[in-house]
C-alpha cells in the first residue's frame, strides 16, 4: 500500500503544480486585462476632453474667421482711397502746372 499511497502524494502534488501554475496564469491575464480596461478608459477620457476643447475653440475660430472678413473688406476700402487719393494727386499736380 506504501507504493499506492506515494503514487497518489505525487498525483497531488503534480495536481497542486497544475493548480498553482493554472492560477499564475489567471492572475497574470486578469492583471493585463485590468490594465487594458484602464487603458482603453483612459483613451475614452481623453477623447471626450478632446471633443470638448474642440467645441470651446469653435467660438474662437468663428469670430477669427469673422475678423478676417472684415479686414478684407478694409483692406480693400484701403485700397480704393489710396488709389483715389493718387489719382487726386495726379489731378492736382496736372492743375498746378
Amino acid at each position: 500500500m506504501a507504493a499506492g499511497a506515494d503514487a497518489q502524494a505525487r498525483y497531488g502534488q503534480s495536481v497542486k503544480g497544475l493548480l498553482s501554475e493554472k492560477v499564475s496564469t489567471c492572475t497574470t491575464d486578469v492583471i493585463a486585462l485590468t490594465k487594458q480596461i484602464l487603458k482603453g478608459s483612459r483613451s475614452s477620457e481623453l477623447l471626450g476632453q478632446a471633443a470638448r476643447n474642440m467645441v470651446m475653440q469653435e467660438d474662437s475660430i468663428l469670430h477669427s474667421e469673422d475678423s478676417l472678413r472684415k479686414m478684407a473688406i478694409i483692406t480693400t476700402h484701403l485700397q480704393y482711397h489710396v488709389e483715389l487719393s493718387t489719382n487726386l494727386q495726379d489731378q492736382l499736380k496736372h492743375l498746378l502746372k
